[in-house]
């Protein structure tokens, strides 16, 4: 883990391939586990392809978190165990809460542009809400704050007076950055939350520091502006909120308080008795991995 400035951290991504998708993960990470409520931070792309489909992840479940799903370029159908159905596009918010427990599916549609590049994160679940029935939102417009040399977008949150319609049940906020070519931003920044950036387009410098793209930047906490300059222009996403203070374990898909919840999930989605199936999805089931290991622990 090197330094760019103190208390400015450069993490450690790994790389992935899944089918045709290059995947840089940059969070759960060696030295860094979560970012706020934030557990799971995926960069998938930039693609161009043709005759095959880019992305087809048949029904999996999730419980314990939300998942949150950002486009950069191209589209991506969602479709779940609650009947939610959703064509989802670059400026799009499509947010799942899975509560106790919910199915999904994601996948190119017929219709495509060819291309395919974004993130998913997942938030996790305080134990005050993690029970809660599943949902689902698909919002295509979300707020934006411009300044002169840029905006932002805040995907879920609240930036700077911009409020997602995102709904949360912890404190944080998720944002993307446009800054415009030759220019710069001062953006505040709440001094009570930690916070991760990522350079997914273009180049800047942070606090005077160039960063790398796909790399994610974690800034750390009392912290009350950011500044940013690009020479071409740039695109960032941000991620932050209060320090979680509750200890979670990781596994597959699922966010849990101890092993024998993520065994007892496990056991149920091999019986089908964790949630019903994803009824607009024509294909089969993913089965759950064999439980070997440990869980990862925040």
């Amino acid at each position: 883990m090197s330094n760019l400035l103190p208390s400015i951290e450069a993490l450690p991504d790994r790389s992935l391939r899944l089918g045709s998708l290059e995947v840089h993960r940059v969070l759960p990470v060696r030295g860094r586990r979560m970012i706020g409520p934030w557990c799971f931070f995926d960069r998938f792309g930039p693609l161009r392809f043709e005759a095959e489909k880019a992305m087809d992840v048949g029904p999996h479940p999730h419980i314990g978190l939300q998942t949150v799903t950002w486009l950069l370029a191209g589209e991506i159908v969602h479709n779940d165990s609650l009947g939610s159905e959703c064509l989802v596009k670059p400026g799009h918010l499509s947010l799942m809460t899975a509560g106790r427990g919910i199915a999904h599916t994601e996948e190119t549609p017929a219709q495509n542009s060819g291309l395919l590049d974004g993130v998913q994160f997942w938030v996790a679940l305080p134990e005050s809400s993690r029970w809660l029935p599943p949902g689902y939102q698909c919002t295509s417009a979300l707020p934006r704050q411009h300044y002169r040399g840029g905006e932002v977008t805040a995907i879920l949150g609240a930036f700077d007076g911009a409020v997602s319609p995102g709904h949360q049940f912890s404190p944080g906020v998720g944002a993307e950055i446009r800054v415009e070519p030759g220019s710069g931003l001062n953006l505040p920044l709440d001094r009570s939350f930690e916070y991760g950036a990522m350079l997914v387009d273009g180049d800047i410098t942070v606090f005077g520091a160039p960063v790398e793209r796909n790399t994610l930047y974690y800034l750390g906490a009392g912290r009350g502006e950011l500044g940013l300059k690009s020479a071409g222009g740039a695109r960032m996403l941000l991620i932050g909120g209060p320090p979680f203070g509750e200890r979670i374990l990781m596994w597959w898909n699922f966010v849990a308080r101890t092993a024998d919840e993520i065994l007892a999930a496990r056991q149920q989605w091999e019986n089908r008795e964790l949630v019903g199936d994803v009824p607009r999805y024509k294909g089969p089931r993913l089965p759950a991995p064999p439980f070997i290991g440990r869980p990862i622990g925040s």
